[in-house]
């Protein structure tokens, strides 16, 4: 059977290449044994509050599962409206917000509505992987910027000037970003995106996490730029990450209001709508009690970084930027790699370093992370993400580990 070249083009996802190796090795163990804990994968321990999914069960019993509009159920619109104004003081047009199946079909509809074959665009590296699969899916280029620990592993408006080329398209920024949790200042945002505007271009901005802001001066969105910046960005964000909806797969993009129309017939298309049972459930998140609960859940959040960061800096493993927002840890593991004796060049591209870590750490501690092969390709084998979305106990249990194996 032939398989497409797009097909072909896309790269594993490593992270879950990982996590199906960590499951292996823990059910190949002794019985009695340390069970495996995971700091793997990037969803948070709680699940959807009490409301959320008491709306759910409502709807089922209602029969309220017939497919709504394309661009979502209007309370749901105006509620997603309602908390950018209660949380950020933004005043976003009800008519701007598509609800989506999950923050990959957000990202999906606006690559397809506003990328060509042979677009370039710009991104940090490190990133999220599937957001160049989302560019090549569309027949555009992902460029990645090597961003260190020096710009926080973010894209600057001076990156963006030097890399800026005839075919080049747009921006595609995250902030806060996965894998590292740091967002970008909001002066060097505006910059960027007045750049680009400059250009013609286009900055499509990852807000996902944006919900889980531990710090003020970062925790903006984009949408607020001013003199009319805000207007023109492409907002994606979701429900699975502060609201705790993972499964229920669940986002909306803020779209400038000329672009609504082409993204809601490529919606009509491809995905007819989101699951109205969880639309209906996600109703519930902008209660009083449900949002009370999630500032409840990100001081958790807040309070497992402040242990954990500093716990693995004392063992050796520096993570070089705080993240002031999400649930990582970048951690440079080169020292580590060296005292173990693992070269940061492994025998085929990729294998060394902080890959060949993963599996150490899994071996010697039972301890679940990532890599970071996934995330790009300017020194991959340096740093190990660590998710510190699992509850407070496991984070403690795992530095006893690490802190035995060293």
């Amino acid at each position: 059977m032939r398989i497409s070249q797009r097909a072909q083009r896309v790269e594993p996802f490593y992270v879950m290449e990982l996590a199906k190796a960590a499951a292996d090795m823990a059910r190949q163990a002794a019985p009695g044994g340390r069970p495996m804990i995971y700091l793997n994968i990037g969803e948070p321990d709680f699940t959807a509050p009490p409301l959320v999914q008491a709306a759910a069960e409502k709807a089922i019993r209602d029969g309220r599962s017939q497919y709504t509009q394309a661009t979502g159920l209007p309370a749901l619109r105006e509620a997603i409206s309602g908390w950018y104004a209660s949380r950020f003081g933004l005043s976003i047009d009800p008519g701007r917000i598509v609800v989506t199946a999950g923050a990959s079909a957000a990202l999906q509809l606006a690559c397809l509505a506003l990328i060509e074959a042979g677009d370039e665009v710009l991104m940090p590296d490190p990133s999220y992987p599937c957001n160049r699969q989302f560019v090549q899916a569309a027949e555009g280029t992902p460029v990645l910027i090597p961003s260190g620990p020096e710009d926080r592993f973010q894209l600057s408006a001076e990156h963006v000037a030097a890399a800026w080329k005839p075919a080049t398209r747009g921006v595609l920024l995250a902030s806060p970003s996965n894998p590292t949790g740091t967002s970008i200042a909001r002066d060097e945002l505006e910059r960027i995106a007045r750049f680009v505007r400059d250009k013609g271009g286009i900055t499509l901005v990852d807000e996902i996490y944006l919900g889980l802001s531990y710090d003020e001066a970062y925790g903006h969105s984009a949408l607020g730029l001013p003199d009319g910046v805000g207007d023109e960005i492409i907002s994606i964000n979701s429900f699975s990450k502060y609201f705790n909806m993972t499964g229920w797969r669940l986002g909306w993009l803020v779209l400038p209001p000329a672009l609504v129309p082409a993204v809601e017939r490529l919606a009509q298309n491809l995905f007819i709508c989101a699951s109205t049972i969880a639309q209906h459930a996600a109703l519930a998140c902008f209660a009083p009690e449900s949002l009370a609960e999630y500032e409840g859940r990100r001081a958790e959040f807040k309070a497992r970084r402040d242990y954990f960061i500093p716990a693995l800096g004392r063992l050796g493993l520096r993570v070089p930027v705080m993240p002031d927002g999400a649930f990582y840890a970048w951690a440079d593991v080169a020292p580590l790699c060296d005292r173990w004796g693992i070269p940061m060049q492994g025998e085929r591209p990729g294998e060394g370093g902080s890959w060949a870590l993963a599996f150490e750490l899994m071996r010697r501690c039972q301890l679940a992370t990532t890599p970071g092969r996934d995330f790009g390709l300017a020194d991959p084998g340096r740093y190990l993400r660590f998710s510190t979305a699992n509850a407070m106990p496991q984070l403690q249990e795992a530095v006893q580990r690490l802190e035995a194996a060293l």
